[in-house]
């Protein structure tokens, strides 16, 4: 505590002391409490963070979410292996693979859905920098929402504001895996085995569009992790800025 304040105190104290032992019983209740009031005035009240701090702090979150989740879902098998985030063949041909798998097409199934994943994989590190520029300011109302918000708030918001205009900046990524990954070859062999198998639906999908939101949703989710961690694990704040405004949520 500050010297000044300490003397204001004691001297506050010496205050209360003498009127307690001068006054009748009934007056000096009724002015120590108005002396009560003068103390707590004088000491220092808790600094309240700006708007501008918490909007910081949430996108400080973001950033670091970001960065994690990237890194997460761009190993070998961080989309394949992770049942929460894996990219399935599309309900079209989902609906079909009994069929397929009975006529002996099953390896062509899998090797279509492996290489939508590896594709996901390859392209989530190139998702960083899109994801960052596409931050978008926050009100002061929406920061205080997301931050008194569940554990999920700042991702959810960021996902409603960005998940269009990030789906058309990251396409042509996911275009570039797919090709390097050899996507298109196997969903044109996976087609090919479709109008071969009678009583089969056609695969009636935009290929580039469905990996790419898969491979959005997969980063999203993996996002919404990381941003609970931060809000309930003090040991993820590992910047002065999300320690200072999660832990005054």
């Amino acid at each position: 505590m500050k010297p000044f304040v300490s003397t204001r105190l004691f001297l506050m104290a010496l205050i209360v002391t003498f009127l307690l032992t001068a006054l009748r019983a009934t007056e000096a209740q009724g002015q120590f409490a108005d002396i009560l009031k003068g103390i707590k005035g004088a000491l220092p009240s808790q600094e309240k963070l700006s708007a501008s701090k918490v909007i910081e702090g949430l996108k400080e979150a973001l950033r670091i979410g970001t960065q994690n989740a990237v890194a997460i879902v761009s190993k070998p098998g961080g989309y394949l292996k992770n049942e929460a985030i894996k990219i399935l063949v599309p309900p079209s041909v989902k609906k079909a693979e009994g069929v397929l798998r009975t006529f002996g097409y099953g390896e062509q199934l899998d090797a279509f859905e492996e290489s939508m994943n590896k594709a996901a994989e390859k392209a989530a590190p190139l998702a960083s920098d899109v994801f960052l520029k596409s931050l978008k300011e926050m009100s002061v109302d929406d920061a205080e929402a997301i931050l008194k918000g569940d554990d999920t708030a700042a991702t959810r918001y960021f996902k409603e504001k960005t998940f269009n205009p990030l789906s058309e900046q990251f396409k042509p990524f996911v275009k570039q895996s797919m090709q390097a990954v050899g996507v298109t070859k196997k969903y044109m062999d996976l087609e090919d085995a479709v109008k071969k198998v009678p009583f089969a639906d056609t695969m009636s999908f935009n290929l580039d569009d469905y990996v790419t939101k898969g491979t959005l949703d997969g980063l999203f989710t993996m996002l919404s992790e990381e941003e609970k961690k931060i809000r309930n694990d003090p040991g993820a704040r590992v910047t002065d800025v999300l320690k200072e405004v999660f832990s005054k949520k």
